[in-house]
């Protein structure tokens, strides 16, 4: 990045690092080549015309945002084909510059559609649909959620009846609440989709299966007959997506169009089901680990720039006549930035782990080994929901950081925010992801209480625990990790016991799930935010760090552990495992651990290395030139493309000038 124009007070942080910047962003894209290749890629999007030309996002109306995400969309999938770039990572790293937050109108078709025909597809199947669909004659989407029905795939309503007689399936919306709703990429873009419905053969229901739909014309895309298709209007965001509903009246498709590959209906109606129902677990681990990395880099990208912001704002004269401190020396101001540096780093570090761990397991899952599938899964939808909230949250307390110019579209943060803040509960709604997490959790106590070995990461469930911590003042890394386990272990325990005594009591099992749900809940997220402190520990031990690097490494990762604690103390404390001394350990090493990271902080969220076309942030600028910056926004507004808005002549005019409505009116009726 250019260090021309940077301003004094960022010039001033950066000199004071104490660690090469360089060696951190390696380290965490995953190694010196790979960060040289993503820049290369990102600063060809950043040097093209094409996207330099197009009108700011933040101006644009719902419209003009599809319009323009659906352009841009085409004119990168063009430009990856010119390259040959097929990677999904390299394609990525071209992306963002170009739609950095801008949700294409196309990614449901390269992230789902193609995916499931590949995964779910028959080899014939694969043969007739990949090719058309790659070359986006047929251009497509995932349609499961409906008006009624989203988490809870089992309910969902929309029926595919086999017809023997014609070998055809019969599609149908038999209610208001089994119309498809919310799906991306719906409404206007796709001509294709693969439809989840309720299969109905001989009679009898075989649960949720996957149906190749065609929608719209091939030709001049007129939606077909016995299809209802649209767009579900205005969202909190995600104006460039498409977002649709979809109802289908008696359609017939032929029987061919269910995806095969592991379930058949026969000619005559006879069904044959998977030989394992769990072979679906790996593509939602793929979905939910992309969900982390994205929650994770939403996150980080606010932290740069509330915290490159806050090295440059001055406010309020710490003494009469003093000098203005940057408000990121106020202490308060570091209380609630640098914990959340501290998250972006931990969730970017856990959506790397399960993204790493689904790619070893791929090839075992696609020979139906599965057997280390069940915490991998129950790993990430517990994450899923946990970095979600933990980002969501985040990037609010980022915007608060910036005042007043945060609440503009300027600093770029409520263009992540309506980003990232979807995740919650797009994918699985995050309670019931957690929910997930705790039924796996409460298979693993059953199991260790009947003297089973548990696998990997689960192996502290059902262990003795340990009465008392280790913490001193040092606040060791291993004694960390030791509380986490504590808790986890405990509310896992406790949930277990909860349940336990209610069926004692005559309650039903549902019932029972029911009436412990809040602990279960507590005994997930514990499970998950041990799994990242963990997973942050062992990442900082790589060889790869500098001995330097290690070192504020190691500052970053224990003010994420230290931090945890004081943020949920009474888990901590509930049972006398910390004492009130060790707690006062704690508070004063999170206050010292501010001091350490201060000197760090631009340097830190250097090391993301987000360029400015990915941040599209006035006020996180690498060159820190926020107010020149702000003005030239504001004076590119469409409102100051004229001196007299149309709006005085309709409304001002008469009130100002009552002599002058009929010149008013005169004027509106232009």
């Amino acid at each position: 990045m250019s260090q021309e124009n940077v301003t004094p007070d960022l010039a001033r942080e950066r000199s004071k690092a104490t660690f090469d910047v360089e060696n951190l962003a390696e380290f965490m894209i995953g190694g010196r080549d790979r960060l040289k290749r993503k820049r290369f890629l990102q600063n060809i999007a950043i040097q093209d015309p094409f996207f330099k030309k197009q009108k700011s996002w933040a101006f644009c109306s719902v419209e003009e945002q599809y319009d323009m995400g659906l352009s841009k969309s085409i004119y990168i999938q063009k430009k990856l084909q010119e390259m040959g770039i097929t990677d999904m990572q390299e394609a990525f790293y071209y992306r963002e510059p170009a739609m950095s937050h801008e949700n294409s109108p196309l990614d449901l078709h390269y992230g789902m559609f193609i995916p499931t025909i590949d995964k779910q597809g028959t080899p014939e199947q694969k043969q007739k649909w990949l090719h058309l669909s790659e070359s986006l004659q047929i251009v497509g989407t995932y349609a499961q959620t409906e008006l009624g029905h989203g988490t809870f795939i089992r309910g969902l309503e929309t029926t595919a009846t086999y017809d023997p007689k014609t070998k055809e399936f019969i599609l149908d919306s038999p209610t208001l609440t089994s119309k498809k709703y919310w799906p991306g990429c719906l409404g206007k873009t796709s001509n294709h989709c693969v439809v989840m419905a309720q299969l109905y053969t001989k009679g009898k229901s075989h649960g949720p299966h996957m149906f190749m739909v065609q929608i719209r014309s091939m030709k001049d895309h007129s939606v077909l007959p016995g299809i209802e298709v649209g767009v579900i209007g205005n969202k909190f965001g995600y104006g460039t997506n498409d977002n649709g509903f979809l109802s289908f009246d008696k359609l017939r498709i032929p029987r061919e169009n269910m995806l095969m590959r592991y379930s058949q209906v026969h000619e005559d109606g006879t069904y044959v089901k998977p030989q394992n129902a769990k072979l679906a677990y790996g593509s939602m681990v793929l979905i939910r680990s992309s969900i982390v990395s994205d929650a994770a880099r939403g996150l980080a990208q606010a932290c740069v720039i509330s915290i490159r912001y806050s090295a440059v704002r001055r406010q309020t004269e710490a003494y009469p006549g003093g000098e203005e401190p940057q408000i990121l020396d106020y202490q308060t101001q570091q209380y609630r930035l640098f914990p959340l540096l501290a998250s972006a780093y931990s969730l970017q570090l856990a959506g790397k782990y399960v993204f790493n761990t689904y790619l070893e397991v791929n090839d075992q899952i696609e020979k139906g080994n599965l057997e280390s599938m069940p915490e991998l899964h129950a790993l990430s939808a517990g994450l899923k929901a946990f970095s979600t909230y933990e980002a969501s949250a985040g990037i609010e307390v980022c915007r608060i950081c910036c005042g007043g110019h945060g609440y503009s579209q300027a600093s770029g943060l409520p263009k992540i925010y309506v980003d990232v803040v979807p995740g919650c509960t797009y994918e699985g709604e995050n309670t019931v992801m957690m929910l997930q997490t705790a039924r796996y959790l409460m298979k693993c106590y059953s199991r260790a209480k009947q003297g089973q070995k548990l696998p990997g990461f689960v192996q502290y469930i059902g262990q003795n625990l340990n009465k008392k911590s280790c913490m001193s003042e040092e606040v060791a890394l291993g004694c960390l990790v030791m509380a986490y386990e504590h808790r986890a272990a405990r509310l896992v325990e406790a949930a277990a016991m909860r349940m336990q005594s209610l069926i004692q009591g005559g309650k039903k099992q549902h019932e029972a799930w029911n009436g412990s749900s809040v602990q279960l809940l507590w005994a997930a997220k514990a499970h998950c935010h041990l799994f990242c402190v963990k997973n942050f520990v062992d990442a900082i031990q790589a060889k790869s760090l500098s001995s330097k690097t290690a070192t504020v490494m190691k500052s970053v990762c224990q003010l994420y552990g230290v931090h945890g604690i004081l943020e949920n103390l009474g888990e901590f404390m509930q049972d006398g495992f910390f004492s009130g001394e060790q707690v006062g350990y704690l508070q004063k090493k999170m206050l010292a651990l501010f001091e350490d990271i201060r000197p760090n902080a631009v340097a830190l969220v250097d090391a993301f290395d987000y360029p400015d076309m990915v941040l599209g942030s006035c006020l996180g600028r690498y060159d820190g030139q926020v107010y020149q910056a702000l003005y030239d926004y504001a004076k590119s507004a469409p409102m100051n493309h004229t001196e007299i808005h149309s709006t005085y002549y309709k409304h001002l005019k008469p009130l100002i000038n009552p002599e002058t409505t009929s010149d008013a009116m005169q004027f509106a009726k232009l």
